[in-house]
């Protein structure tokens, strides 16, 4: 590094974004453009507040990023302005940091060493920028190219699943010259990335240039297939020398007991989502939509903050976030989360600065129909939340509350992978997490047959997905030849670091 101290007197600097008033009214990224000139400037004075300190907990795989991404080492190829040796130091670890670099909500930047003054000088290192300008400018730069094997073992695996953990497996096991395929239930391919993540996240651009890299690589894709119905499981075993299975967790959590869950206008999360990112790939309107009408999202995270930013561009007359915990505080508490831990406090999304109220300590009680069966309000109340025996147990304290609302969405996460024919015929059964158990080699109780990803972990981070898909990868190419030079970063029992 150039500078020891550069962190002292170079200002933090996050990427610019599109105004409010601009961006709600289209579908792309929320970040204003720069000229190529302009980004690389920018982004190479903020990697110089990189220290370099002895011991970096930005790229731990417990504290920071479970990939192992060489943090320091990029940023200060950056800093010298050497994009491309930069870019290989990257994707030796990632495989895809144009996506992390958006979706990813950084715990590297909270494990990093100047998150201990986290100021507006002297805050962390901007590692998700630096992240994504990398990504963006290897691929504008053509420095991304197909890696195609160097040889063929004859060996043939199918992953089920094209979410980043199946797509991580799936290129690793490519590149170390086995035939796979990727079978896909959905129209498309990218399972959340896909129809998950709303496009003013990430462009769904993005994910398809990496899935031409890999065609290109020789990976084979299947659309609209699901294994276990449209493909057998017996067709799989006759087919395959080994399986693994990244089939996401995706079983949506409800709450079917609050009365009149039943009314038209309620919907779990991922539906409008899903809906909304087919209407913004030319599949015609959304079929739930938030136009014209009071939105109600029940649950506070991530896809909450993602229906809240659909609603908006979709013309929600207004949007109410509702959570039945208090409101987090804005700083680290040291004894509640002391750093490099992820620290608990209150995050503000693009999303949240567009628009929205966000309600703390209530719950709802009930829904309140019209005449025609669709939801025209709901009743509220103020709640506490204690626990009992491990179990959490919400009670109503204070009076009810009527409010507005024309469409309520459930963002109140997710119960583990979907069940049926694929589980069943290959005998396995989900874990009380909902979650598919495997052995330290990554494998099932069914042989030949592997787990990864929020399958294996439960709904969980895009990085640990592929740090998963390229571990499980390790243990595949192990299982078929008896080695791998293939790197494996984390351990099917891996966890953060956190306070307990």
């Amino acid at each position: 590094m150039a500078d020891p101290q550069g962190f002292l007197h170079i200002v933090k600097k996050e990427a610019r974004k599109r105004p409010v008033a601009e961006r709600v009214h289209d579908w792309h990224e929320v970040y204003a453009p720069q000229s190529p000139a302009e980004r690389a400037a920018e982004v190479s004075e903020q990697a110089a507040r990189c220290m370099d300190c002895g011991i970096p907990f930005c790229h731990s795989g417990s504290a920071g990023c479970p990939l192992g991404n060489l943090i320091p080492e990029w940023n200060d190829l950056v800093r010298r302005g050497r994009w491309s040796a930069a870019s290989e130091r990257l994707h030796a670890t990632n495989n895809f940091p144009e996506f992390t670099g958006r979706v990813c909500p950084a715990p590297c930047e909270s494990a990093c060493v100047l998150a201990l003054a986290d100021t507006h000088t002297t805050g962390s290192v901007t590692i998700k920028r630096i992240e994504q300008a990398i990504a963006d400018v290897a691929w504008e730069s053509g420095t991304v190219v197909p890696k195609p094997p160097m040889i063929a073992t004859g060996r043939k695996v199918a992953v089920v699943g094209s979410g980043p953990a199946g797509l991580a497996a799936a290129q690793q096991l490519t590149r170390a010259g086995h035939d796979v395929t990727v079978y896909e239930r959905d129209d498309r391919l990218g399972g959340l990335l896909r129809y998950g993540i709303p496009e003013f996240k990430m462009e769904k651009a993005i994910l398809d240039q990496r899935l031409m890299q890999m065609r290109a690589e020789g990976t084979h894709f299947v659309t609209d297939c699901e294994v276990g119905v449209d493909l057998t499981v017996e067709q799989m075993r006759e087919n395959f020398d080994a399986v693994v299975l990244a089939i996401g967790a995706l079983r949506g959590r409800d709450n079917t007991t609050v009365e009149g869950r039943e009314l038209n206008g309620i919907h779990l999360a991922m539906e409008h989502l899903v809906t909304s990112n087919k209407e913004c790939e030319g599949d015609g309107p959304a079929t739930i939509t938030a136009k014209g009408k009071h939105v109600v999202i029940i649950g506070g995270g991530d896809t909450g903050a993602d229906c809240l930013g659909t609603a908006h561009r979709q013309g929600a007359l207004s949007v109410t976030l509702l959570d039945y915990n208090p409101e987090l505080p804005t700083e680290r508490d040291e004894a509640a989360t002391p750093w490099p831990a992820w620290p608990m406090v209150l995050r503000t999304s693009p999303a949240h600065a567009e628009g929205g109220v966000r309600r703390y300590q209530v719950a709802v009680q009930r829904f309140l129909g019209d005449e025609n069966g669709n939801v025209r309000s709901m009743v509220l109340a103020e709640v506490r939340v204690t626990r009992e025996d491990g179990k959490r147990i919400i009670t109503p304290v204070g009076e009810e509350i009527e409010l507005p609302c024309e469409l309520a969405l459930f963002a109140i996460g997710f119960e583990g992978v979907d069940l049926g024919p694929l589980l069943d015929d290959y005998g396995l059964s989900p874990t009380r997490r909902g979650s598919l158990s495997c052995g330290p080699d990554w494998q099932t109780t069914a042989p030949g047959v592997f787990v990864c990803g929020d399958a294996h972990r439960g709904a969980s981070l895009v990085v640990w997905a592929i740090a998963e898909g390229r571990s499980a990868a390790h243990a595949v190419d192990v299982y078929l030849t008896g080695a791998s030079d293939l790197p494996s970063p984390v351990h099917p029992t891996a966890l953060p670091l956190a306070v307990v």
